[in-house]
């Protein structure tokens, strides 16, 4: 059981039944029109989104490890499984599902919660508004009644500039209507209904249809939803299909663990929860193993349905079970009325719901802060020019290839001693500090590793050669570990200097790169091949009171040693 910190000054830890039912209530009146509109942006009948809100809402309890977690069919994987139906469609979307849970069980069990932090939140932001503009471009045709052709942005806007003439009267007039009854109950009386205000607008819209007849007009409804997905199927698709789903599997595991992993942090850190990352990919990979067998979408921990269980009181996982009660109590109940829900009010909704997210504020705001904030803009591009499924792949891409550069330069700084202190910082941001004579003290600013130790160690080398001192420092405080290459490189480093009669010192190596480099044979200590000490100041001064070695004394000392004599 996952138990939570007792601080009576704090509501949240006090456990209420009744709020966890209540708040339970009204996630289900928030995730069957989501459900609904999900399904619309994947391509599906509503079923397969509702059946899967069902399947993570009863599953995710069973081993995650968040109390406001509501697990369900997300806006950003429904637009991954819409671009992977488009492919090969529906069972190739629903194979997606399944490679995704099967890769979250395998990460889980391998402890691959790290995943998350691989996609930055630049690129969450600029994703998200890319996606919100993609998905709000494409429920336009069903606002306003014409068929248009397209799986990009720039395509569905082409092709609806196309179809201006065609627009139909009564679907554009009612979904018009539709959004403008949202947005006015979203910005006026948000605060005062206890109705999610898509449900009602909903709600509307059946009673309209029920007492009219839309059909006749032009207008399209949702249909009759069918229960055909309760029975488990296995997906049947050939194996290259299974091999281009493959391909997917890995992105939608990515972009469905960071945007759930970011809603949930959020939420936690208020109360002082503390959330496990693997724990999390367990349930998120039996909750869409499950779903896949049921032919049910993608699910995660989207951030609007667990606000909305935070901010309606929920305080423990009764919460989503009750919602999922709920829901399959209005499942079964309004499956009829659904049928009659008209598709532009649905789409109203749909535009409503990511209306909020059309102002890149967050994208604008990062800009100020510098550093990687573009990659943002270049999320949103990417989704707006190629496509969801490839303009995330290229964000996603081109962090790991920044990172991966960022750690592969070879940044050096020379430290110098801060007058009257023990403290030793680069000395061109600190003119003050004071550099030991003769002696080189550096400081990498990345780890060492098989990327970037050899070119260290070459600039170094070009350092030596200028400064001539007869001893080299190097702060590597930095480095948690050294793999194969650095401790060479690191080898040769040092033979170089020993045999130009320069003395190699380290500090503030850690214990696991001490066990390497002993291994290595490297830390030979009154040798004086390479000396370790734990502090920079006291290597420092111990340095600075030896004299300078002379090669010729270096490779008499090297001989002796091999003769089996002992300097003293």
């Amino acid at each position: 059981m996952q138990s939570y910190p007792l601080d009576t000054a704090n509501p949240r830890t006090r456990p209420s039944l009744w709020s966890d039912i209540f708040a339970g209530l009204s996630v289900a009146g928030i995730l069957l029109p989501e459900a609904v509109a999900y399904a619309a942006i994947a391509g599906v009948p509503p079923v397969h989104a509702l059946l899967a809100a069902l399947v993570g809402l009863a599953v995710y309890p069973l081993v995650g490890s968040s109390r406001f977690a509501i697990v369900a069919p997300t806006s950003s994987a429904a637009a991954i499984f819409a671009s992977a139906m488009g492919i090969g469609g529906p069972s190739m979307g629903f194979a997606l599902v399944f490679l995704t849970g099967a890769l979250f069980l395998l990460a889980g069990l391998l402890g691959g919660g790290f995943l998350g932090s691989f996609i930055s939140r630049p690129v969450l932001r600029g994703f998200a508004w890319g996606l919100a503009v993609t998905i709000i471009l494409r429920q336009v045709p069903q606002l306003a009644g014409v068929q248009v052709e397209g799986n990009t942005a720039l395509q569905v806007l082409a092709g609806l500039v196309g179809a201006l003439p065609r627009f139909h009267g009564p679907s554009l007039g009612l979904g018009g209507a539709a959004l403008v009854l949202w947005l006015g109950l979203h910005h006026g009386l948000r605060h005062y209904l206890f109705i999610p205000q898509s449900l009602i607008v909903l709600a509307m819209g059946m009673i309209l249809a029920s007492a009219s007849n839309l059909p006749a007009l032009g207008v399209a409804q949702v249909g009759a939803i069918e229960l055909h997905a309760l029975v488990p199927t296995f997906p049947a698709i050939s194996i290259d299909q299974w091999l281009r789903a493959a391909e997917i599997a890995p992105a939608l595991l990515l972009i469905v663990f960071a945007e759930s992993w970011g809603a949930m942090r959020s939420l936690a850190l208020p109360v002082g929860d503390r959330l496990d990352a693997n724990r999390e990919m367990l349930a998120f990979g039996m909750a869409n193993l499950t779903s896949s067998l049921l032919q049910g979408l993608p699910v995660g921990a989207g951030f609007s349905a667990a606000a909305a269980n935070y901010a309606a009181g929920g305080m423990s996982k009764v919460s989503g079970i009750a919602s999922a009660l709920f829901l399959a109590l209005l499942l079964w109940l309004a499956r009829d009325a659904l049928a009659l829900l008209p598709l532009p009010v649905l789409a109203a909704v749909v535009i409503g719901i990511l209306s909020h997210n059309l102002w890149p504020r967050t994208m604008v705001d990062g800009l100020r802060l510098g550093g990687d904030a573009w990659l943002a803009f270049m999320a949103a591009a990417g989704v707006l020019l190629f496509g969801v499924l490839f303009g995330m792949l290229l964000a996603v891409g081109t962090s790991l290839l920044l990172a991966i550069r960022r750690f592969a330069q070879p940044i050096v700084v020379e430290l110098g001693q801060l007058p009257g202190t023990r403290d030793y910082q680069d000395s061109n941001r600190h003119p003050e500090a004071i550099r030991l004579p003769h002696v080189l003290i550096v400081r990498t600013e990345e780890p060492l590793f098989f990327a970037n130790a050899e070119q260290v160690f070459q600039l170094l080398d070009g350092w030596t050669a200028r400064t001539r001192p007869h001893t080299v420092l190097i702060n590597l405080e930095v480095c948690d570990d050294l793999d194969v290459t650095a401790t060479e490189a690191l080898a040769e480093f040092a033979a170089r200097l020993r045999r130009a009669g320069v003395r190699l010192a380290l500090a503030r190596v850690k214990d696991k790169v001490r066990d390497t480099l002993s291994r290595a044979g490297l830390v030979t200590g009154p040798d004086g091949i390479t000396e370790v000490f734990w502090s920079v100041d006291d290597a420092a001064q111990a340095m600075a009171g030896k004299p300078p070695l002379k090669p010729e004394r270096r490779r008499k000392a090297r001989s002796g040693g091999r003769r089996g004599g002992r300097r003293q």
